[in-house]
């Protein structure tokens, strides 16, 4: 069974700047679109960037764009997000996710959740002075 797994997360203060990785358990995320959220407490999860599965192109909501950067090392077989100028209201769980089959995800901008169907735990990430 596909687990994916987030890692990179914790408490940063305004301004700063964190890497999140998301690695797969037995296989490389190379040939999969991988998508990147978050769930604030209270609220829904909503799609913060993706990565495309053949371009590469990349997508992020507006309220990150400037501020976070997704990229993927091939060698390591990860994807990471790169968040920079982290503000309070980004505090949230950040989670990863896959789709296994066809067609994929992340092929013309950011996806719901429920093009998505392989997910990892998330891991916290909490700006706060």
């Amino acid at each position: 069974q596909a687990q994916l797994v987030e890692s990179g997360g914790g408490l940063v203060q305004p301004g700063g700047s964190l890497r999140l990785s998301c690695a797969a358990s037995g296989f490389t995320l190379q040939y999969y679109a991988t998508g990147w959220f978050r769930q604030a407490p209270g609220k829904e999860r909503e799609a913060v960037s993706c990565v495309s599965s053949t371009a590469g192109t990349t997508y992020y909501e507006n309220s990150v764009k400037g501020r976070f950067t997704l990229s993927r090392d091939n060698i390591k077989g990860t994807v990471d997000l790169h968040l920079d100028s982290l503000k309070p209201e980004d505090t949230a769980i950040y989670i990863c996710a896959i789709f296994m089959g066809e067609p994929q995800p992340c092929r013309d901008g950011l996806d719901d959740q429920v093009a998505y169907d392989t997910w990892g735990q998330g891991t916290q990430v909490t700006v706060s002075s």
